[in-house]
């Protein structure tokens, strides 16, 4: 299947994104772990919030969900973990297998956790060696140090353990959302870089709105006295910023005017500071008390530093295409391993549309060229697809392989991009 991106003028209206899967996945955590039933609004329908929910089933859990309203009431267990065995498909959602891999150590019994096959690529060990690190008892199925990931369970003792920072902090999202229900007093140490720690400061967020506070050193060393736990509530999921990114990227190269309604200055999620990316390439950046607007103007090219906003890289990359001057992207190296590479595969689909890209260490370096039509191939990864079709905007023929892999975080993005597109 291939979706044909058809150019537009100027694209001048507002949008509102559905809720934020980083925050809807972290939420439906802690309520399962919380004492009582949460009611959780603004709740993303996606892949990857589905099979959060699925595996929550499975794992015994009582979850409710009205995908029309948006709305999802979770009865919680006290920490414990309903079901003795279970196997889980998690399809290729990181945020699914990482926070239930570290979830079911607080159960007694079997758990094992697969995907597809880009995810049984994708690492896992440095969590399963900080899990056992607490006296867990996890690991890779295949020995491959990726899914498919066994746990034999028996309660989490705690104690003192380190996490690599450096490949994902979901690692680290995982560990401090289980930890408040270790058996003794747990200590928890960041090994290197810690990217994207927005993501953290998020999980963090997320955790006190549910009851519990964690004692923190910059965000280096976290500790948990026993008998913390989470409390039921009712919690509102902001829109998604990432998803927002393509949104604002389309005000960007097409010198429109786009609102996304619902995220402000303040949001929990980091990456609203896409915002500040646009503004350096010369667009107008409004904060506004129900939204945050942007207006395209020329752009030119900007060296930047995306460790702490790298899921908005590839957009950043596409508004480069339409810049005067090269664009530098730095501090990302971690998204090779992502759902693709995206950094090899990223430069590649760029170089079809006529720009000159460098790979670096740590990212990219895109030199815009004439640009030209192309068929984007999007290796089943969602951020490819919504991306690419930002160029599409700007420039006719650019289509879009495989357009329902944005199913995994935004079902409805090209039924949106083309109401907003005609205004």
């Amino acid at each position: 299947m291939r979706e044909m991106i058809e150019p537009r003028g100027p694209v001048v209206g507002s949008i509102r994104p559905p809720g934020s899967k980083s925050i809807t996945n972290r939420a439906l955590v802690c309520a399962a772990l919380a004492d009582g039933t949460s009611r959780l609004s603004g709740v993303l329908a996606s892949e990857d919030t589905a099979v959060m929910v699925e595996s929550l089933r499975r794992l015994g859990f009582s979850l409710s969900h009205n995908v029309d309203a948006g709305v999802c009431e979770v009865t919680g267990c006290g920490g414990h973990v309903p079901c003795e065995s279970a196997d889980l498909f998690v399809a290729n959602s990181g945020t699914t297998v990482r926070f239930l891999t570290a979830l079911v150590t607080l159960g007694q019994g079997h758990f094992r956790l697969d995907g597809i096959p880009r995810m049984r690529e994708r690492p896992i060990v440095h969590l399963l060696r900080a899990l056992n690190g607490l006296g867990a008892n996890t690991r890779s199925e295949l020995d491959t140090e990726c899914p498919p990931v066994v746990v034999q369970a028996a309660g989490l003792p705690g104690g003192t353990t380190t996490v690599a920072g450096d490949i994902s902090s979901q690692y680290l999202s995982a560990m401090l959302m289980v930890c408040p229900f270790t058996k003794s007093e747990t200590v928890v140490h960041v090994e290197g870089p810690l990217v994207s720690t927005p993501y953290v400061a998020m999980t963090l967020e997320v955790m006190r709105d549910f009851g519990v506070t964690v004692s923190q050193d910059s965000l280096r060393e976290f500790r948990f006295p026993p008998g913390v736990a989470y409390r039921a509530t009712q919690y509102d999921i902001e829109p998604d910023a990432s998803a927002a990114s393509y949104f604002w990227a389309a005000a960007a190269v097409t010198q429109g005017k786009v609102l996304v309604e619902g995220l402000t200055a303040d949001a929990l999620q980091g990456d609203v500071r896409f915002c500040d990316c646009l503004a350096q390439m010369g667009c107008q950046v409004k904060y506004l008390p129900t939204g945050i607007q942007v207006t395209g103007s020329r752009l030119k090219g900007i060296v930047v530093d995306m460790n702490d906003i790298s899921d908005t890289v590839l957009t950043l990359a596409v508004v480069a295409l339409f810049a005067e001057g090269p664009t530098t992207i730095r501090g990302v190296g971690h998204i090779r391993h992502k759902e693709t590479d995206r950094i090899g595969d990223l430069a590649r689909e760029l170089r079809k549309l006529g720009a000159k890209v460098h790979e670096l260490e740590d990212g990219l370096q895109v030199i815009p060229g004439t640009m030209k039509p192309a068929v984007i191939d999007t290796y089943n990864d969602h951020r490819m697809a919504m991306s690419f079709a930002i160029a599409g905007l700007c420039q006719s023929g650019v289509a879009i392989n495989d357009p329902g892999c944005t199913a995994k975080t935004y079902p409805g993005f090209f039924d949106d991009l083309r109401k907003l597109a005609k205004g």
